[in-house]
């Protein structure tokens, strides 16, 4: 060995043992019925590894139970689409006045934004119904 590498230790391969190795192994059988409940509690438990789902339940930890309710999801994303209309438009409605103004005369702008106005007014209502209608959808169908 040469002077330079007799102060460093070699490093050895393959992985590094487990302070507290798992060794015991044991079998569980199930019925049809018993299977189809643990499947159903192991799905909504979201958890990835089945050992220690089982040793969590054995052992009385802490389980973690995550449910979706994918009608809200969907809900949420079709308001979240509805918002981005909503930009759209305020986009398209800065652009319209800007054109109403530089290419017609007074009287003929004035009565174009006179339609604007009504459509903004009316598009103000839808926007406050659906408001409303998600407050009440929270309120009935969503659990805290």
């Amino acid at each position: 060995m040469s002077k330079e590498n007799e102060g460093k230790k070699r490093k050895k391969g393959g992985r590094k043992p487990e302070n507290n190795p798992k060794i015991f192994r044991y079998s569980v059988n199930f019925d049809e019925v018993e299977n189809l409940k643990f499947q159903t509690l192991l799905r909504k438990s979201d958890s990835k590894n089945i050992s220690r789902f089982i040793a969590s339940v054995l052992l009385g930890k802490e389980i973690k139970v995550v449910k979706i309710d994918k009608v809200a999801k969907d809900y949420y994303m079709r308001l979240t689409n509805l918002y981005e209309q909503y930009r759209a438009i305020g986009v398209n409605y800065n652009q319209t006045v800007k054109a109403i103004r530089a290419n017609f005369a007074e009287k003929r702008a004035l009565a174009m934004l006179y339609r604007l106005e009504k459509a903004t007014i009316e598009l103000i209502g839808v926007t406050k119904e659906s408001v409303e209608l998600t407050k009440e959808y929270e309120r009935k169908w969503l659990q805290k």
